[in-house]
């Protein structure tokens, strides 16, 4: 059974892929957009570009990865698409994972071409790699998961769309991306620290930072992200068939 489920994941992230991740809109979102914004901000308050590059990073990860997460489970469910997948030898959470999958894989394209093009173009090699991906990774998965269960929670493509935008632009703002959350006043802080943005970043930063620290934590809290996402998500897709 669980050979069946793990060749259902490949074939249904594969699938993803190709049909909806490898267009425009999908790569626009994913590394146009942020780019541009972190430009804005700099061309505003010109600074050492290097101290935005973890945030762009963080960005590329969290447009990327809810490019089209959020909206591919609502659309093959009205097409009738979902349903036919289940008529094959794969349970349910296996299907929810190899749309998460799909998402965190599209992800890390798109940050690997950012983060890549960041350091040869600043030369900032005393990036740690291992820091690097314990990061990475992890976020790639929390964030496709939360597009998911956003997208499970509304029956509409729309509704999924207009939902997920909220958390996006708030994780944006309060999550340091662009500004300390240090530096913010105390009621933000608190809030920063329930937003799974704000320890992307604070992971990013460190393991381009050349003092690097442990970011073992901000690790784990990213996993405890992920499971918080993922469950809910595969009960609220179970509904969605009961």
């Amino acid at each position: 059974m669980w050979r069946d489920d793990l060749r259902g994941i490949f074939y249904i992230a594969l699938k993803d892929m190709k049909t909806y991740y490898l267009k425009p809109p999908s790569i626009s979102w994913g590394i146009v957009f942020p780019t541009a914004w972190i430009l804005a901000f700099y061309l505003r308050s010109p600074r050492n570009f290097e101290e935005l590059v973890p945030g762009l990073i963080a960005m590329t990860i969290l447009f990327s990865t809810t490019a089209a997460e959020a909206v591919v489970i609502n659309f093959e469910l009205r097409l009738g698409s979902l349903e036919r997948l289940l008529l094959a030898p794969v349970s349910l959470p296996a299907v929810l994972l190899g749309k998460v999958i799909g998402g965190a894989i599209f992800g890390f394209m798109m940050a690997a071409v950012v983060t890549l093009c960041s350091v040869l173009a600043l030369g900032l090699f005393h990036v740690n790699l291992l820091y690097l991906a314990l990061i990475i990774v992890p976020s790639l998965l929390v964030f496709a998961s939360l597009g998911a269960l956003l997208c499970v929670l509304v029956k509409e493509v729309f509704e999924a769309q207009t939902l997920l935008n909220l958390p996006r632009f708030i994780m944006v703002f309060l999550s340091g991306v662009v500004y300390p959350v240090s530096a913010m006043p105390s009621a933000l802080q608190y809030i920063a620290q329930i937003m799974p943005l704000t320890y992307t970043v604070d992971g990013l930063r460190q393991s381009f930072s050349p003092s690097q620290g442990t970011i073992f934590f901000d690790f784990l809290v990213l996993i405890g992200f992920f499971i918080l996402f993922i469950f809910p998500a595969i009960k609220l897709l179970y509904r969605r068939f009961a």
